[in-house]
């Protein structure tokens, strides 16, 4: 169940980064929307997302659930 609570914890933080994208790029920030996307918050969450995916897959063998998973899952 922690792992359901941090996923979406961080599913909320993307999202408002997407608003923020979005908005930039309504006001024509174009050059701060394309850093914002590359170098800055929007990157770091996306990383934050794919490390916890990653983590979640090798880190042991147990499901969402905290069943083990059978063979060939995964």
């Amino acid at each position: 169940m922690a792992f359901e609570g941090q996923a979406q914890a961080a599913l909320e933080r993307l999202d408002q980064s997407l608003m923020r994208l979005r908005t930039l790029i309504k006001r024509g920030d174009q050059t701060e929307a394309l850093h914002y996307m590359e170098e800055g918050e929007l990157k770091e969450r996306f990383e934050e997302l794919q490390n916890m995916i990653s983590i979640s897959r090798t880190g042991n063998s147990l499901g969402s659930r905290g069943t083990a998973n059978g063979p060939g899952m995964f």
